[in-house]
């Protein structure tokens, strides 16, 4: 950022440096031909035509460095067919003047006619009363004067210039070095994370950097719920298996005689467990992909199909908008409907209706069948792991805790009514909705 900083400010002071020095010293040197206009001016007026049709001035120029020899200012008068008519301080030299052009305004030039002098010279063609010879007029001046000016004028613009850019470069560095400071604040706060000092990053931030250390600090409690949520799983699960591998342990132990029922008993009862909980780690797994989304109706019309072939007796209806999607994975969300439709069927009285809609920033998935129903005391506990209510029917108890425990996850809920069309189960389950 300093040196892209130093850069910039290079190129446009040069830019700036160079447009600058165009136009101060056209203006000296337009200052300086005004002064020479003004005597070639004062020149022509005195100009007159003697009795020998030569050039004479009836008042001499005032400047006395006219007459001093090599002053270094100078005029002349030339015309085609005469003699020129120099200034004294030409001396034995002479200015060219170049008769097969015509300058009929003031013309202004650099000349080096004159080893070791540079000259700057302004000349004009004039006709005088009394003459039908065209007449140059030239007055001259060594350009040291007007070349000091510039270098000078040159020298301060260069020294003020590089000036200007060191000040401006050491206030970007600065900016630049103090600005981004509070990322070396940030810096410091992750490797007091990273070696256990700390677990947020809990230093004030400018305005600008806080929405970045809020998004970092909710990443990091994000990462720490997930590690507990792996340890807790982590913890059912041994809990769970444990005492099925007690009940074997035993029966192998005492020798039982139904040792083969006992180890198939337990087995299924592990593997019930073991099932949930990887239900669960993939939904928290994939709870952290922000772009997790599935549509709704392709998923509905998968399960109903799958159910239908299984409950061939059983009615399903699905109703409602076929644009909806939620932001779930569609593994999950199909779980999650499949257990919901399912038990509708295996439990109802032969018709399931299933109605979609959207509200609030949610979709919501309403189950009705016409069974039983359940008992309003019983349906918190019907979402615990392992309970059924009706053994009568082959199932594992565990449909209900997976749909709940994968709702939650996702942020959605999922609740049992009564079925105010079917007279049986109402599940209501509702997930965020994607847009």
């Amino acid at each position: 950022m300093i040196l892209i900083a130093a850069a910039w400010i290079a190129l446009l002071l040069v830019g700036g440096g160079f447009a600058l020095d165009r136009v101060l010293v056209a203006a000296v040197t337009r200052n300086f031909d005004d002064q020479l206009e003004y005597v070639l001016t004062a020149m022509i007026v005195s100009g007159e035509i003697d009795t020998s049709g030569e050039v004479t001035f009836n008042r001499e120029p005032a400047d006395q460095r006219f007459l001093e020899p090599g002053s270094g200012l100078y005029y002349q008068v030339s015309g085609k067919g005469f003699e020129p008519y120099p200034s004294r301080s030409l001396w034995d030299r002479r200015l060219a003047w170049g008769g097969n052009h015509t300058d009929r305004r003031i013309h202004s030039y650099d000349s080096n006619q004159f080893p070791g002098e540079k000259l700057r010279i302004v000349e004009r063609d004039v006709t005088l009363p009394g003459s039908s010879t065209r007449w140059r007029f030239q007055v001259a001046q060594s350009r040291d004067g007007l070349d000091g000016q510039i270098a000078v004028l040159r020298r301060t613009l260069v020294r003020s210039f590089a000036l200007l850019a060191i000040g401006l470069i050491v206030m970007a560095a600065l900016q630049t070095f103090y600005g981004l400071w509070p990322l070396r604040q940030v810096r410091e706060e992750i490797a007091r994370m990273r070696a256990g000092l700390s677990n947020r990053v809990s230093s004030s931030m400018p305005i600008e950097l806080a929405p970045m250390v809020e998004e970092l600090n909710a990443l990091v409690a994000h990462n720490e719920m997930q590690a507990e949520e792996a340890r807790r799983h982590a913890g059912n699960l041994a809990h769970a298996l444990k005492t099925p591998l007690t009940v074997i342990m035993n029966a192998a132990t005492a020798g039982a005689d139904d040792l083969a029922e006992t180890v198939v008993r337990e087995a299924r009862t592990m593997r019930r467990q073991v099932d949930h909980h990887l239900a669960r780690a993939r939904a928290v797994g994939r709870r952290g992909s922000a772009h997790s989304r599935a549509e709704v109706w392709p998923s509905l019309e998968s399960v109903e199909r799958a159910v239908a072939r299984l409950y061939r007796h059983v009615r399903i209806d699905v109703t409602g908008p076929k644009n909806l999607q939620v932001h779930v994975e569609r593994q999950d969300l199909d779980e999650m409907l499949g257990n919901l439709i399912e038990n509708a069927a295996k439990y109802g009285g032969g018709s399931v209706f299933v109605t979609v809609g959207a509200q609030a920033g949610f979709v919501e998935f309403l189950i009705e069948d016409d069974g039983t129903g359940i008992p309003e005391e019983q349906r918190v506990r019907i979402f615990d792991r392992g309970v059924r209510l009706d053994t009568g029917k082959p199932g594992t108890g565990l449909g209900m805790a997976i749909v709940r425990d994968v709702a939650e996850i996702y942020g959605g809920t999922v609740a049992l009514e009564e079925s105010e069309d079917l007279g049986g189960l109402l599940v209501r389950l509702r997930l965020p909705a994607a847009t």
